[in-house]
């Protein structure tokens, strides 16, 4: 006896699938029990399975061809038939590369069937939220049905000239054999308990009551299956309702607002890296602009006042600071800056936690410069008491300025003494006299 393993899969369940695809389903060859067997031993030895390609500009490629269904088979392999769970694991895979920026869809698939499908599809949600990378498809050939309803997730999606998107609708087939058994010399008798356990059986005509029950089903999954593409496609379900589950080629795809460009998958990989392109560069000049923010002046090490003399090298005489007797005290609060600040940025430039980074970077580059130079600071307290940078520098340098003669020429220029020798002359020249004597 021969069979139709793939009628068997489809008839009696929902399905979201292109009308010709699911006629050319039912109605595919029978297997000789033979043939079963000579696939399910070559299936099993080459184990293949799909899954992506990372092409040039950083942009994972998952093609998503022929009829698809909850979960696959050797019988379904055979047929060509993609399962949600295999599709799945490729699009987690492209998400996580870390070769990929981006992924796109190429979508050539009827549909098939609603179970799992809308599970799929906010997975789908899922990664592009917890990755980050954006999501593009396009329909060369086809997006039809269930395939549609996947390709409704991507951020922008193509169809080519001649290539098909729509058919949003919910079908259910019943298959009556009730003819061909009776040619076949055979009767069933169905022994059953509870009224509807036998509804929809292909072996007896379907009653009007397994009838609407199987009508209030698909009622119900073609309502959920509009929200979901309204949703993913921002428009209302009205406008997805209107469809009627027509099927739209090309640029009546786009009138109709199911497709957002035309273009062949070489088109869409084409703009798609140009669009990362830009938003990296985008993404840079931000970085450059914030890190060339005008900030208050950070001291450092050759920091010297104006009025400083210079050596005949140009650069301020410099001795080794005194020892501290202990931190420098924090003031209590913000401490008015002695010279004038900085300029300041536009409101609204920066968010107030960039204002305060800012801050805090300033702030723990002066505790350690003014480490550096003898002085403890507690950058934390500082920031604590809400300390301005300006207001800690002003601290610093009169800590230096009460200390000796070498940490005065740090913080402030050197003053003359009423003989016009500079203090650094003078206590030269006393050391050499206490040294001769």
């Amino acid at each position: 006896m021969t069979i139709n393993p793939i009628a068997a899969r489809f008839a009696g369940r929902p399905l979201a699938i292109a009308p010709r695809a699911l006629e050319a389903l039912l109605s595919a060859p029978p297997l000789s029990p033979a043939r079963q067997a000579a696939f399910q031993i070559s299936g099993a030895a080459s184990g293949s399975t799909r899954g992506y390609l990372v092409a040039d500009g950083g942009i994972a490629v998952v093609p998503i061809i022929g009829p698809l269904l909850s979960r696959g088979d050797w019988v379904t392999e055979l047929f060509g038939i993609m399962s949600y769970a295999d599709l799945m694991g490729a699009i987690e895979s492209a998400f996580a590369d870390p070769a990929a920026n981006g992924v796109l869809f190429e979508l050539d698939s009827p549909g098939g069937e609603v179970g799992g499908l809308f599970d799929l599809v906010e997975q789908i949600a899922t990664l592009k939220a917890q990755s980050g990378k954006p999501l593009w498809a396009v329909a060369s050939e086809c997006a039809l049905s269930a395939t549609y309803a996947i390709g409704s997730a991507a951020d922008r999606l193509y169809v080519t000239q001649t290539g098909e998107a729509g058919s949003i609708g919910v079908v259910a087939a019943h298959v009556d054999e009730s003819a061909a058994d009776a040619m076949a010399g055979q009767k069933w008798t169905l022994i059953q308990a509870g009224a509807k356990k036998t509804d929809g059986n292909p072996h007896q005509p379907l009653s009007s009551q397994a009838f609407a029950s199987i009508q209030v089903d698909v009622d119900a999954l073609y309502a959920d299956f509009v929200d979901l593409v309204a949703e993913n496609r921002g428009v209302t379900p009205e406008a997805i309702r209107a469809t009627d589950a027509g099927i739209y080629r090309g640029q009546r795809a786009l009138a109709v607002g199911l497709a957002d460009g035309i273009g062949t998958v070489s088109q869409a990989l084409a703009d798609f890296g140009s669009e990362l392109g830009k938003t990296r560069t985008t993404a840079a000049r931000s970085n450059r602009a914030f890190s060339s923010e005008p900030r208050s002046p950070v001291m450092t090490n050759t920091e010297r006042p104006a009025s400083a003399p210079a050596t005949e090298h140009g650069a301020a005489p410099t001795a080794p600071p005194a020892p501290t007797s202990g931190p420098v005290p924090i003031p209590a609060g913000p401490v008015a800056p002695a010279a004038p600040s900085a300029p300041v940025a536009p409101a609204g430039a920066h968010s107030e936690a960039d204002v305060l980074r800012a801050e805090y970077s300033e702030i723990a580059s002066i505790a350690g410069q003014a480490g550096r130079l003898g002085v403890t600071i507690d950058a934390a307290d500082a920031m604590k008491k809400g300390v301005k940078p300006e207001g800690l520098r002003r601290s610093v340098l009169d800590a230096l300025a009460a200390r000796t003669e070498a940490s005065t020429i740090v913080a402030a220029a050197p003053v003359q003494a009423a003989t016009g020798m500079s203090p650094i002359v003078r206590r030269a020249r006393e050391r050499a006299a206490a040294g001769k004597n």
